[in-house]
């Protein structure tokens, strides 16, 4: 799609760019200037940062009880 929006892959991302850049969608989005032709975009976007940022969440938080777990033996 020739007007697609280019974004830096979401797997070179950190979490904290990733968490960011939601926060500037979600800004865009709520505001009056929100471009009607882009919300799609934007909002496959989104998703794409919520998925990879619940994955890492979950992950860690796994790694961490993990961990935790060693601890008590």
């Amino acid at each position: 799609m020739a007007n697609e929006l280019q974004f830096k892959p979401v797997k070179e991302m950190t979490y904290t760019e990733a968490v960011s850049e939601l926060e500037s969608i979600l800004q865009m989005m709520q505001g009056d200037k929100c471009d009607i032709d882009r919300l799609t975009d934007y909002t496959r976007r989104a998703t794409e940062l919520l998925t990879e940022c619940r994955s890492r969440l979950t992950t860690t938080d796994e790694q961490l009880r993990s961990i935790l777990a060693q601890l008590e033996k």
